[in-house]
């Protein structure tokens, strides 16, 4: 029955009616890319991910007794988007945050939204569930007004969950919803809800932190089910490694062994407890290995990817006649191969019941796994589930989607009996995929006026995108029998980008040339780490417009400014500078030096800008950083206090990359398999002070923070660097080995 039947209906009937019946709608309009950019879109009115997924009762759904779910594509790996799009869900329908309960990505509830990547969760998710409450609010305000025979114009909401009369009368969301369908697709244009914020904008606590900071169940890897077994799976070292013969009957005879699952070279040991299954794995990787790929150019990485065949795309031109050149700057700058260094190795848990197989994961993409692993399975589609479960570190593309592949297999072989499998800590090190490295050539010159009179840019990378995509694209896809053919390679286009993202300046450049050269092949494995090729390009670009301040004698902050025609921009940059106290710098003694730098990720979404004090120790290399402040522009602020967690987390990441990370290898193999190996920041590295200032824009697209600080903190990193010694290091890390090096102390 509709309200447009029984327009008198009165509460008491409303009830009656029964609950809103909800069919999602769960069937993608075009599958989301790396970096979250939808193809094809269906409905080009809506905003977000209402252009590929528009009903709205995919999105949200309000029972006969007011309770209210929201549902979102998107996961939580850390970067506080449960506690935001709850923000947004409450602020639209006008109900209390606390009355909320939000689903985050299940292939088997929520809408397919591809990848939780690029920063791209409030963007698309944020702005999808900001429109569709908008519109459920509005269809509950028609059906109110239906009953009362009204203008809905004249209605309002309480913040309570009900629809106001002007004469006092009112109905609540779930009296509406037992007569309403939300089984219809969003409106463009839906009005927001206007009046005082209630919960946009403010800094609530984050609904994930409690667990994780008392000892909780707050990841996969604490997940326990009744009846479960543990699991290890055996490899070799190291990417393009395997083990020879193993000792399988001998490990099958030991006590507490359930089984050792064999398929093709794909082999796991699963056992009643975890000890048992590490004491098997060990026993098994006894067994000799071998490198199946060709050799690692050791001598030279950087020159190999340098001199490899490639895919040349110019994505930049400015076809101005340049200025004649006063001042020339040409600069090559390398960054090596980074891991993800999740501080939770990999794991999964999964149950194969009633020919149905169930994953609980911590993967960024569960429904891209989905179908990667229903290939894998030999499974049809509607027979697997994935379910995200948080991990504990994330970044990018790491060990989730084998691990949860991994477990899979496992399970698959003992039906009913839910299987945890986690990888070693030298599995996680020495198998997931690596950020890769990179090379920049650039070349630039200034006019007699002291501004950018041509610009020549160069950046060579392999692939930033290894995400499965099917069964070729995880480590045991290439193990069973028959194997799947490894996925090839691809460039991720532009604007996003993959190894050339950010590699268009956004200043001012009137003649000059940018040129992507793609490198499908790779001597590792690599796909995607936090911000891509961005980091590498903004610490290029930006250790550059230092380089020219320098060669011009301007002032780095005024040099960037005077390029700079975006007027939010100009305001981030303006407002850090501003709280560091740049004008007023002290000169640098030798020891201690200032940095600054500046990005707008992607050239589309956030802004942010970054100075840094450093103070460098002679005798040993040590840079110890003592202050940074940040600037931070992300479009309209959900919650202020979230998006100075990301700047934060960003800044201190980036400083450990620029600062001390970087595999090693031998020809063989990776040869970083633990911590002491492959060193991270640690607490004692923690910059004495860390501001970040949040610039808010009410009422302006959400841009997206979780990977803006990496690139600016870096180069900034470098710059205080060059302006603490007088030295210009260009090869990253920064080790206190080269810092010493290069200081020639």
């Amino acid at each position: 029955m509709s309200m447009a039947d029984a327009p008198d209906l009165a509460r008491r009937g409303l009830l009656q009616a029964g609950a809103l019946v909800v069919v999602f709608s769960l069937a993608p309009r075009a599958f989301a890319q790396e970096g979250g950019a939808a193809q094809k879109p269906m409905a080009p009115g809506l905003p977000g991910s209402l252009k590929t997924t528009p009903l709205l009762d995919a999105w949200i759904r309000v029972d006969a007794d007011g309770r209210i779910t929201v549902f979102t594509g998107k996961a939580e790996l850390g970067q506080g988007i449960k506690t935001a799009l709850i923000q947004v869900a409450a602020e639209e329908l006008d109900v209390a945050p606390g009355g909320l309960l939000l689903v985050t990505a299940d292939t088997g509830r929520t809408p397919n939204e591809g990848v939780t990547a690029g920063s791209h969760s409030m963007q698309d998710s944020g702005t999808a569930i900001l429109n569709a409450a908008a519109n459920v609010r509005l269809l509950l305000t028609e059906a109110a007004a239906e009953v009362w025979r009204l203008a809905p114009d004249g209605l309002t909401t309480s913040g309570d969950g009900k629809i106001q009369a002007p004469d006092g009368r009112s109905l609540g969301y779930g009296d509406l919803a037992a007569g309403l369908s939300l089984h219809v697709e969003a409106r463009p244009g839906a009005p927001r809800r206007t009046g005082p914020h209630r919960t946009l904008g403010l800094d609530l606590p984050r609904i994930d932190i409690p667990s994780k900071v008392s000892g909780g169940e707050a990841y996969v890897q604490d997940l326990r089910l009744p009846g479960m077994l543990h699991a290890r799976v055996v490899r070799g070292p190291s990417d393009g490694t395997i083990l020879g013969e193993l000792d399988v009957a001998g490990v099958q005879a030991m006590p507490g062994v359930v089984q050792v699952v064999r398929n093709g070279r794909f082999t796991a040991v699963v056992a009643e407890r975890e000890w048992t299954a590490i004491q098997a794995l060990q026993r098994l990787q006894r067994a000799a290995w071998r490198r199946t790929d060709p050799p690692i150019p050791v001598a030279d990485p950087h020159g190999a990817i340098r001199d490899a065949a490639s895919q040349d795309e110019v994505i930049f031109e400015g076809k101005a006649a340049p200025a004649p050149a006063v001042k020339t700057v040409t600069a090559r700058y390398t960054k090596p191969w980074l891991l993800h260094g999740s501080i939770g190795p990999s794991c999964a848990v999964a149950l194969f019941q009633d020919g149905a197989m169930t994953v609980w994961t911590h993967t960024q993409g569960v429904y891209p796994l989905k179908k990667a692993l229903a290939e894998l399975l030999r499974l049809p589609p509607d027979k697997v589930r994935c379910i995200h479960t948080e991990g504990s570190g994330c970044y990018g593309h790491n060990g989730a989607d084998d691990a949860a592949a991994d477990a899979a297999l496992a399970a698959i072989a003992l039906p009913g009996r839910p299987i945890r499998l986690q990888w070693m800590r030298e599995q996680e090190h020495g198998w997931e995929p690596m950020g890769t490295g990179m090379v920049v050539e650039a070349e630039a010159t200034l006019d007699a006026a002291g501004r950018i009179a041509s610009w020549r840019y160069d950046v060579w990378s392999p692939s930033h995108n290894g995400r499965p995509a099917g069964a070729g694209g995880l480590l045991a896809g290439l193990e069973v029998e028959p194997p799947f053919p490894p996925q090839l390679a691809k460039p991720i286009p532009m604007p996003e980008g993959g190894g050339d993202r950010n590699g268009v300046p956004l200043y001012q450049v009137p003649s000059g040339r940018v040129t992507s050269h793609f490198i499908a092949g790779s001597p590792v494995r690599v796909s995607a780490l936090r911000s891509l090729g961005g980091f590498m390009n903004v610490f290029s670009i930006e250790s550059l417009m230092d380089e020219l301040a320098l060669a011009g004698g301007a002032d780095p902050v005024a040099f960037r400014l005077a390029h700079l025609a975006d007027p939010r921009a100009s305001d981030v940059i303006n407002l850090c500078a501003e709280k560091f106290g740049w004008a007023a710098r002290p000169r640098s003694d030798g020891r201690r030096g200032r940095g600054f730098a500046f990005a707008r990720y992607k050239n589309l979404a956030s802004y942010c800008a970054v100075a840094v004090e450093v103070e460098v120790e002679h005798e040993t290399g040590a840079i110890a950083v003592r202050r940074v402040v940040s600037a931070v522009d992300s479009g309209e602020a959900v919650n202020p206090d979230g998006i100075r967690n990301q700047i934060e987390g960003a800044i201190v990441q980036s400083l450990s990359w620029t600062g001390m990370e970087a595999m090693t290898f031998d020809a063989t193999h990776r040869t970083g398999f633990d911590w002491s190996a492959y060193p991270v920041a640690r607490f004692r590295d923690v910059p004495g002070a860390v501001e970040v200032h949040v610039l808010d824009r009410p009422g302006q697209p959400f841009l997206g923070a979780g990977e803006a600080g990496q690139g600016p903190a870096g180069a900034a990193l470098a710059n205080a660097l060059a302006d603490a010694t007088g030295i210009r290091m260009r090869d990253l890390p920064f080790s206190p080995d080269r810092v010493k090096a290069a200081i020639g102390v």
